[in-house]
């Protein structure tokens, strides 16, 4: 095409791509599947992307109907993280004419019930955690277009995944236990069968098993204060050598430690150091504050929405993970030699 012609149409790319526009519609809305083969739909991308094309988002918005809507699917918001998420997602949609639907799978795992009569018809897109994850064949969103958070980009249902580095994370939380010398480890795991977890108590397994003399046991709790009182005060009170440092998968988890060992009579660090991972604002409310792990919740919702924004254009969204950052605070010291 002539430079300073007219924009490429989906006709300029259904020609060059030798297909159908109707084929071409159905490749860059991300609804080929079943319908064109895969070498049909990336010959169609290719086609595209060397033409320059771009959808008319306004034209199309009018013949379809659509409503510029995304779903955010987050598990129930017991932490502001997951607002977080929104704020940053909402931000990047609103730059694009685009509004988000906050939708809390009841429980933070589960089927929910359809916040519409039909998902399909009123939205254009869904970004969503894989801790809500069985939430989406409920409302159908797992039929358009979707963008997947904290999730296994090897297993994933979406176009696209968008994750933090929860891998580094955890690694960075090993690596400064075992260097102030600790060797004798409790995991206060969380309670959910999600990939983000499985990732957490595999990291640090890996790490802590890389190095001599260590051991390292595991107390599943549920993602509340109360809850990781009971479990982390019956795995303090085991037979055997206490440990000296406990590793929490969430800040709450890491308040319920605190309350598990003020009960047993041990104080933090001096007798048990305690980390966290999240930073909420939990993290500094307690006493000692609490060494974990930073997460930009506002970052990931912002990737999060430019993804889907690339998925509903035909384009290949941004890769990499997210980094984050170990904050160390006054929770974690040496073990007391005694």
């Amino acid at each position: 095409m002539a430079r300073g012609s007219t924009r490429p149409t989906s006709r300029d790319v259904a020609q060059a791509a030798g297909v159908s526009q109707a084929a071409v519609s159905l490749v860059l809305g991300d609804k080929w599947r079943g319908r064109v083969s895969e070498v049909t739909a990336e010959r169609v991308r290719e086609a595209a992307r060397e033409l320059g094309y771009r959808p008319n988002l306004a034209a199309r918005n009018l013949r379809l109907g659509r409503t510029r809507t995304v779903l955010l699917v987050v598990p129930a918001l017991t932490t502001e993280f997951f607002a977080g998420v929104y704020t940053g997602a909402a931000r990047v949609a609103a730059e694009h004419g685009f509004g988000v639907v906050l939708y809390p799978s009841p429980e933070g795992v589960g089927p929910a019930r359809d916040p519409f009569a039909s998902a399909q018809a009123a939205l254009d897109g869904v970004l969503a955690s894989s801790m809500a994850a069985d939430a989406l064949t409920a409302i159908r969103g797992d039929q358009l277009p979707l963008v997947m958070l904290d999730s296994d980009p090897s297993g994933s249902l979406g176009a696209a995944t968008v994750n933090l580095d929860i891998a580094d994370g955890v690694r960075q939380v090993a690596d400064h236990l075992l260097g102030l010398g600790h060797r004798h480890f409790l995991h206060l795991a969380a309670d959910i069968p999600s990939w983000t977890f499985e990732v957490r108590a595999r990291e640090l397994a890996a790490r802590v098993g890389a190095a001599a003399g260590t051991s390292l046991r595991t107390a599943p709790a549920p993602i509340s204060i109360d809850g990781a009182l009971a479990a982390a005060e019956a795995a303090l009170s085991a037979p055997g050598p206490r440990p000296t440092a406990v590793v929490c998968d969430d800040d709450k988890l890491a308040a319920g430690v605190y309350k598990a060992l003020r009960r047993l009579g041990l104080r933090v660090p001096d007798d048990v150091s305690v980390t966290g991972l999240d930073d909420l604002a939990l993290a500094t409310a307690l006493d000692p504050e609490l060494t974990t792990v930073r997460l930009d919740a506002e970052l990931f919702g912002e990737r999060g929405m430019r993804a889907l924004l690339a998925v509903l254009e035909g384009r290949t969204p941004d890769g990499g993970d997210i980094p984050v950052e170990l904050v160390v605070r006054a929770s974690t010291a040496p073990p007391n030699a005694s």
